[in-house]
């Protein structure tokens, strides 16, 4: 008997197109893991959330990123592809493992932190604040702003994403390496709370190699959707070519050998990413001896891009327009997740009702069937457009 596949699992937020730094950070690794584990990418629909996001810009948003998965090579017939929404345990259990997890655990999470002052239009802190100090802003009633409480007990949805599914590894960066080790944490307390061995601890997946950076075309850090410096998969030719062209550089090296300034050493790094090494080598020479004309590089950057994402973009335009094959890619990601995590709502009951002083009522609740309502498949024995369950209360996006 062959050796069972470790089970990875990934997701990313409906929260806006794929750009050219998730194609390199993830997608494509993504696509070279499919044949040597058990991968399952999920679109998180319910994270999305916590941007109060218009309820059909969001359906749309769904639509895209599942869109864009699939052309940039996620094959249904080897990975599980789903939405978040679609496996309604996963709200069930976020409730259950809630009860397990602090206040002050996740309060005092980087992210949180982050997200929550941009949230109140609170500045970064001076060095030395404390947590208390933080707690007094966000609990205080200075500002009629608020931050919702899904995005503090993010970490613990994002626990369940990967717990119901029994991961054995994820793929995180830098900045949810916290999430994930509050992961294990949670699936440690669970398990040494009720004596039993039901959650692994997952572990960072690691592809090995450097670590890649995909940085913006506004001359600072990587590239992201909140910086409003990418290029997205779906951009077509006139977009990307004007934006790579508005790209910032330099005034250009006055002597020879100088330092490449951080503007134009990205710009060399996303040739490096999409360019033969010859003409990015031919660039960077002309760098150092003063002969470069960023106008020439740019177009050539562009170029090169283009022969990267217009395949791409074709694929994701004739996959929008197929809800038949949108659907039945939905249909099969949703049975293939909801197998494993059906069974997780069910034993997390089992250790609260097996306590002797509920052994009037039965004993263990093994003998007390389920309620049919959580445990029927959900949603596909009658038309239902992808996304919407019951659980979220949206209009639905009538695409099929």
């Amino acid at each position: 008997m062959a050796d069972k596949k470790e089970i990875v699992l990934s997701g990313i937020r409906s929260t806006g197109n794929l750009h050219l730094g998730n194609y390199y950070g993830a997608l494509s690794k993504f696509v070279r893991m499919q044949d040597d584990y058990d991968c399952n990418f999920f679109i998180a629909d319910l994270h999305a959330l916590t941007t109060n996001p218009d309820p059909r810009e969001l359906h749309a948003n769904v639509k895209n990123i599942l869109a864009e998965y699939l052309a940039a090579g996620i094959d249904p017939e080897k990975s599980t592809i789903f939405i978040q929404s679609d496996v309604p345990e996963i709200a069930e259990m976020y409730l259950l493992l809630n009860m397990h997890v602090g206040i002050g655990e996740l309060m005092r999470t980087a992210s949180f932190k982050d997200k929550a002052r941009k949230a109140l239009g609170i500045g970064v802190p001076a060095q030395g604040d404390d947590d208390e100090a933080f707690e007094k802003e966000i609990i205080g009633a200075a500002t009629n702003k608020r931050v919702n409480a899904g995005l503090l007990t993010y970490p613990t949805l994002m626990a369940v994403d990967i717990l119901i599914q029994k991961a054995h590894k994820v793929p995180v960066g830098k900045d949810q390496e916290q999430h994930l080790e509050l992961t294990r944490r949670f699936a440690r307390r669970f398990n040494s709370f009720y004596g039993v061995e039901l959650f692994p601890e997952p572990a960072n997946f690691d592809f090995g190699g450097k670590p890649v950076k995909v940085p913006g075309l506004d001359g600072s850090g990587k590239m992201g959707k909140s910086e409003g410096n990418c290029l997205y998969l779906i951009d077509d030719e006139k977009t990307l070519r004007k934006k790579v062209m508005r790209a910032v550089t330099d005034e250009g090296p006055k002597e020879p050998n100088s330092p490449v300034s951080q503007p134009v050493q990205n710009l060399f790094d996303l040739m490096e990413l999409t360019s033969a090494p010859d003409v990015v080598q031919h660039f960077k020479d002309a760098y150092a001896d003063c002969s470069i004309r960023y106008g020439d590089l740019k177009k050539q950057l562009a170029e090169d891009i283009l022969k990267v994402t217009l395949p791409i973009r074709e694929r994701i335009l004739d996959i929008r327009n197929d809800d038949a094959y949108i659907g039945r890619v939905l249909r099969r990601g949703a049975e293939e997740a909801r197998e494993p995590a059906s069974r997780f709502p069910q034993a997390l009951w089992n250790c609260w009702w097996r306590f002797p002083f509920l052994s009037r009522f039965g004993g263990s609740i093994l003998q007390i069937p389920p309620p049919p309502s959580l445990r029927e498949p959900h949603g596909y024995t009658c038309p239902r457009p992808y996304g919407s369950s019951p659980l979220l209360f949206f209009p639905p996006y009538r695409g099929f």
